[in-house]
């Protein structure tokens, strides 16, 4: 299967079997060139061209016949993150023209000897969804901060985080951010976040943030190395500045480590929409590249959880709910939130890269 232009195809992420699996390493390499990430779309693009052979072993064979749908699954970058783990362990020489940038002619050459050299390193990277857990993300949920101040709701934010990985969004009271020229966090951060900013400026405004908790289903403890190269297994290679950040973010969290359940989202969800909120505080749910993991029935649930809550809200005691998330139909990430008591009717406040690099501000 040869991948050699950066478009679309037309898919839905339920959809299975071989051709979905092709479609998703197709729409990969599409999102990946639009995102600047040469590496990581020529990694994917070797890979989708081996579907089509008999190379790769079992490896192989199982993302050939994957029983779910590849979409959902995030099947492209479990394989990529494997790969870059492979080639950050130094044990396969063979990778490293791709991940230099050379842009090798023989990619999936490379790509099938290393697998067939390293099956055994690989296949655990295929049991579970990708982990990624960006800082620069959480200057899209600051700006959606910055908006419901505006709207009237109090600026002291109580944060609840379903999906929090490692917690590096958790810490964001520890950062500074610059958004359009709005500024807001602590100024002698170490952590300093300025996305290229497109269209007007968020409300300048001002909050802070009294509480963050967050949880996963599989956290990650930044003090520890062997997840902590996992973590970083998954960071696009191109993106040296992602890389920057985390480290400042482990270093964050030597210091205090972020507050993480290991727990599903509606059950942690729930447990805390039931404890009692201060006056005067906003309480937020936020989440971000997280939603198309979690089950759909679970994902009802949730917005059950949320809107039933939203009947309890009133003004001294609102709630909120910030999502940085995939829109399938656009291949774009949306920043969106909705609060109660106001309704919850959900405006789209802006369009941004899922890692944080720019965000298009509509407001």
């Amino acid at each position: 299967m040869a991948i050699d232009k950066a478009k679309y195809v037309v898919t839905t992420p339920g959809a299975t079997g071989p051709a979905a699996v092709a479609r998703a390493f197709e729409n990969q390499v599409a999102y990946c060139r639009d995102n600047r990430a040469g590496v990581t779309a020529l990694v994917c693009q070797a890979v989708g061209d081996l579907l089509d052979t008999d190379r790769g072993g079992a490896f192989m064979r199982r993302v050939r016949r994957w029983a779910g749908p590849p979409l959902a699954d995030a099947l492209p970058l479990r394989v990529a993150g494997g790969l870059h783990a492979l080639h950050q362990s130094g044990e396969e020489p063979g990778l490293s023209p791709i991940y230099e940038g050379l842009g090798p002619n023989n990619a999936a050459e490379l790509v099938a000897a290393a697998i067939e050299r390293h099956e055994a390193f690989l296949m655990p990277w295929l049991d579970g969804p990708p982990q990624t857990n960006e800082a620069g993300r959480s200057a899209s949920f600051a700006a959606a901060f910055l908006w419901l101040v505006e709207q009237g709701l109090p600026g002291h934010f109580d944060l609840l985080e379903i999906g929090s990985s490692a917690g590096v969004n958790l810490m964001m009271r520890r950062y500074r951010y610059d958004l359009g020229g709005v500024c807001v966090g602590p100024k002698n951060a170490r952590m300093r976040i300025a996305p290229e900013w497109r269209g007007a400026s968020p409300p300048d405004q001002g909050f802070d943030i009294v509480g963050a908790q967050g949880c996963d289903v599989s956290p990650i403890d930044l003090t520890d190395e062997g997840q902590v190269a996992r973590l970083k297994a998954y960071i696009w290679p191109e993106f040296t500045d992602r890389f920057a950040r985390l480290e400042t973010a482990i270093a964050a969290a030597h210091t205090f480590p972020p507050e993480i359940e290991r727990r599903r989202a509606v059950d942690f969800l729930r447990d805390r929409l039931e404890r009692p909120q201060e006056r005067g505080t906003t309480r937020v749910l936020m989440h971000s590249v997280v939603w198309q993991y979690i089950p759909r029935d679970e994902r009802d649930q949730i917005v059950e959880l949320m809107e039933a809550a939203g009947q309890r809200a009133d003004a001294e005691t609102p709630l909120a709910w910030v999502s940085l998330e995939a829109n399938r139909d656009t291949h774009r990430h949306e920043l969106t939130a909705s609060y109660w008591p106001a309704g919850d009717l959900r405006r789209n406040l802006a369009t941004a890269h899922p890692h944080g690099a720019w965000i298009e501000w509509k407001g």
